[in-house]
């Protein structure tokens, strides 16, 4: 009895630590990203707002968010040209697709990679997850967020969604930004990542 209470202390002890590794990932996600945001020659905001810039607002880090999906790989896909907020048609391939579950539903995202980008020393193996959820227009961006991935080696992905982000256009209507594609769009609220900039 005293062996099994061991193992299963172990056990625990090993998913708490698991779990915390997660989110104190998507806290460094977070942190670097304001202080990108805060740097004058990497940030998107506008000077007036980068003069009394604080920080972004995050919805609170939830593990719920941190979903395990089942990736499938897509064949012989064409590379497509993705609709943005400007003229600009920049290349794309869909990658595959992740198959997750959620509040006890099931979903499925899209996962692009950019040609131009993965072309580029480090980015070969770059992914871009776009999405729109029913937060849009009310705590989030009303266009949207994304996720940027890496190709994980394995059938069973991990989508962090506490480091989804706004797009630049969030915050500069001088930047030309991908619009997410329809299919992408998730019909439940993703309370995590970035909320909307401006009330």
């Amino acid at each position: 009895m005293k062996n099994l209470f061991t193992l299963f202390l172990v056990f625990s002890i090993g998913i708490l630590s698991a779990q915390e590794k997660k989110s104190e990932a998507s806290k460094e996600f977070q942190d670097n990203l304001n202080k990108e945001y805060a740097d004058v020659n990497e940030s998107p905001l506008t000077k007036e707002d980068l003069a009394v810039f604080k920080g972004l607002d995050f919805f609170p880090i939830d593990e719920k968010y941190i979903v395990l999906a089942t990736f499938i790989k897509s064949k012989n896909e064409k590379i497509f040209q993705m609709k943005t907020s400007t003229t600009r048609l920049p290349q794309y391939k869909k990658y595959g697709e992740l198959h997750f579950e959620l509040e006890g539903k099931s979903f499925v995202l899209n996962v692009y990679q950019n040609i131009e980008l993965i072309k580029k020393k480090d980015y070969e193996d770059y992914l871009f997850l776009p999405f729109s959820d029913v937060t849009n227009g009310k705590e989030s961006y009303i266009g949207g967020r994304y996720i940027d991935m890496r190709i994980q080696k394995e059938n069973i992905w991990t989508i962090d969604f506490n480091k989804a982000y706004n797009p630049y256009c969030a915050y500069n209507h001088n930047y030309s930004c991908p619009i997410v594609p329809l299919e992408n769009d998730l019909e439940i609220a993703i309370n995590a990542g970035v909320k909307k900039f401006h009330e």
